[in-house]
């Protein structure tokens, strides 16, 4: 079954690129952050939230003209608290970074800040879906040279944090782009990695970010793995491959799985990218940016036991994976068109 995308659009106020975005799953709003080139080395930059029904932007929450300064959305955590990086270059020529709260989204205005334990070199790589829930998971890297990833558990409201677990197998080194889910039943992250080559499988992790141990199995698929989400109820896995065009899915208690396909794809060409799971109906959504179903890119959805159910056609996705920012209670969903200047809405 296939469907063509229709729906509302999101114009950033400014004007500008995209840094970041996601909705508010228990709410009406979303969030995002852009910047506008000036041609100086400078930009206009800003952080906005938006009405999911009609796409309007309801109010700038923070914007610098002229500046050096810049802001990055991350997905939205908890109930409804928006993350938000601002990099604020200091008089010694290097950024600070600041992780602003728009704790909740409705109300549309900085709260506070989030102070993670972080290093003078870390970086944060990425911050799991998992909204509705007290904890968060965030995984992390060196740039100074040591590029091991590292895996936490965050309640960001709250401003409490978990012990940091090392993943000390190189493959999960953040050179090879490893992704990561929360599993927020067992308190586990769970990352996927894989060196990359044609012939390169697998590996998974589970980060017991409880305890702060974690284990590893391999797994299937060939290339980089560009997706991953976890259905926390059953204890599914699912992610995506890059040379098979390979979708995979996980019992994660059992350290077993089995793999499909994207549906009718015919290559590397075809192969998915974000995964997202939406767990009021039980669905994984799968980014494809070029279509193997219809024209321009697609969303695919497979149900939790990898059987595929439809498609969202006529998308325009970049070719890097670009997050898909659900609402399980609506059934819709918002993703950046490839320009990055907008995103746009679809049902599913």
């Amino acid at each position: 079954m296939a469907r063509h995308a229709s729906g509302v659009t999101v114009q950033p106020a400014l004007g500008g690129q995209i840094l970041g975005y996601d909705i508010d799953r228990n709410g009406t709003e979303g969030i995002l952050s852009e910047y506008v080139a000036l041609g100086d080395g400078k930009n206009d930059v800003a952080t906005e939230v938006f009405d999911q029904t009609t796409g309007k932007i309801l109010k700038i929450v923070k914007e610098e003209k002229d500046s050096a300064n810049d802001f990055v959305t991350y997905p939205v955590v908890g109930n409804g608290v928006g993350l938000v990086l601002y990099q604020k270059l200091g008089r010694d020529g290097l950024y600070k970074n600041i992780y602003q709260l728009v704790d909740p989204l409705k109300k549309e205005k900085i709260s506070g800040t989030w102070k993670p334990r972080l290093g003078a070199s870390e970086s944060i790589a990425s911050v799991s879906e998992d909204q509705g829930h007290r904890q968060t998971a965030v995984m992390t890297f060196d740039d100074s040279g040591n590029a091991q990833s590292k895996v936490f558990m965050t309640n960001v409201a709250g401003g409490t944090f978990g012990a940091e677990v090392t993943l000390n197998d190189s493959i999960f080194d953040f050179n090879d782009g490893p992704v990561m889910a929360f599993d927020t039943r067992t308190n586990a992250a769970v990352v996927a990695a894989s060196i990359g080559c044609r012939s390169c499988g697998t590996e998974i992790a589970l980060a017991d970010l409880a305890h702060g141990t974690f284990s590893e199995f391999t797994g299937l698929g060939f290339g980089a793995v560009n997706g991953i989400a976890v259905d926390t109820a059953q204890g599914i896995a699912c992610t995506t491959t890059e040379i098979d065009a390979g979708v995979e899915f996980y019992n994660l208690a059992q350290h077993t799985g089995f793999e499909t396909a994207m549906a009718g794809a015919s290559g590397q060409s075809n192969s998915g990218a974000d995964v997202e799971y939406d767990p009021v109906n039980r669905l994984f959504l799968i980014g494809q940016p070029f279509s193997s179903t219809g024209s321009g890119s697609s969303v695919q959805v497979f149900d939790t036991k990898g059987n595929f159910v439809e498609s969202i056609d006529g998308l325009s996705l970049p070719t890097s994976p670009a997050l898909i920012a659900l609402n399980p209670d609506t059934r819709t969903a918002f993703v950046v068109v490839a320009l990055g200047t907008e995103l746009q809405a679809f049902s599913y």
